[in-house]
């Protein structure tokens, strides 16, 4: 009794310890943060307090347009973590950048293709010779395109696939008639869902696939593990937050994103639904399937070491495996 009652004290004091030590203030790099909906964990994590509660405060999140520009930010960085596209990250890797992989973002396609509403296409099955914007060579949108035509066994000359540039440009070009169907994501389909429809979504056709992951440098991992340990915790909290409550963490993504509510609680609630955000657990089939997608625009060449890339040490028990 004298040591499970010595073991209950020591247990309360250490708590006391950890409500009461200081959390420690950083800014992160989040790609496409205000954007595209990759940063929502985040923002839910940031506006909760469950970064805090897990030993550190998240004051900001820097953001890029996306690929190895994210990948330097974080280099740049006093705190060198961001959360950026497994394809930049593979990139920066065979440059030379000494980094590591140190949990997953999110694991499943984002990519959504919509039309005219008294278009032709209706969808998927209506694909073949018709225009598909996309935004630009060796892209993942490209990359996606392609798997989904080889998964639906359209060959690629059957389709005309059109570099419109950004996400607006696509849109340009559809209302013009350049293409029959814009590339979007969240919360863009939403934005335009009382002008256009869905076509079809790489989330209904595609397996799963790892488009973002968590990186810092392995000496970094060395100096302030703990650090980096209590941002995986906070945000695979927002997460599970998220799921639980979908449309309070549109009302968060609105507020942090600066976006109409009912946008940004659809968009969530959307994404929710083809389960988009992973709470940090890496899926090594599920970023093969992204490094496959990636041969396929010949934007990769080889297969990445994922023994050399990634470290599990930072992640919850559970999520090892």
């Amino acid at each position: 009794m004298r040591k499970i009652v010595a073991f209950a004290v020591g247990a309360l004091a250490a708590a006391a310890v950890a409500a009461t030590a200081p959390a420690h203030a950083v800014e992160i790099s989040v790609t496409h943060w205000g954007s595209q909906l990759y940063g929502v964990p985040f923002a839910v994590a940031m506006e909760k307090g469950y970064f805090k509660e897990a030993g550190i405060d998240v004051t900001g999140v820097l953001t890029s347009k996306g690929g190895g520009t994210t990948v330097r930010n974080v280099f740049a960085s006093d705190f060198p973590y961001g959360e950026v596209a497994l394809p930049a990250a593979v990139a920066a890797a065979a440059e030379g950048f000494d980094l590591k992989i140190i949990h997953a973002g999110t694991i499943a396609h984002s990519n959504i293709w919509m039309a005219k509403p008294n278009s032709a296409l209706k969808s998927i099955k209506d694909v073949e010779g018709k225009r598909i914007g996309f935004t630009s060579p060796r892209s993942v949108s490209q990359t996606t395109m392609f798997m989904i035509l080889d998964k639906i066994g359209v060959p690629r000359d059957k389709v005309t696939l059109v570099s419109t540039g950004a996400v607006g440009a696509g849109f340009t070009a559809l209302e013009s008639g350049g293409i029959d169907a814009a590339l979007a994501s969240e919360p863009q389909a939403s934005m335009y869902a009382d002008k256009y429809r869905v076509v079809f979504a790489a989330a209904d056709l595609l397996p799963p696939v790892t488009q973002t992951v968590g990186v810092t440098t392995p000496e970094f991992i060395r100096k302030e593990p703990k650090k980096l340990m209590a941002l995986i915790a906070g945000r695979a909290k927002g997460v599970a937050f998220l799921y639980a409550n979908p449309e309070e963490a549109g009302r968060i993504t609105s507020k942090y994103y600066d976006l109409d509510e009912k946008i940004a609680v659809n968009a969530v609630r959307n994404m929710a639904k083809v389960k988009f955000w992973g709470a940090g657990d890496m899926n090594i089939e599920s970023m093969n399937e992204m490094i496959r997608g990636l041969k396929l625009v010949d934007a990769i060449k080889g297969d990445p070491d994922w023994n050399k890339l990634i470290d599990r040490s930072l992640l919850p028990a559970d999520l090892r495996s």
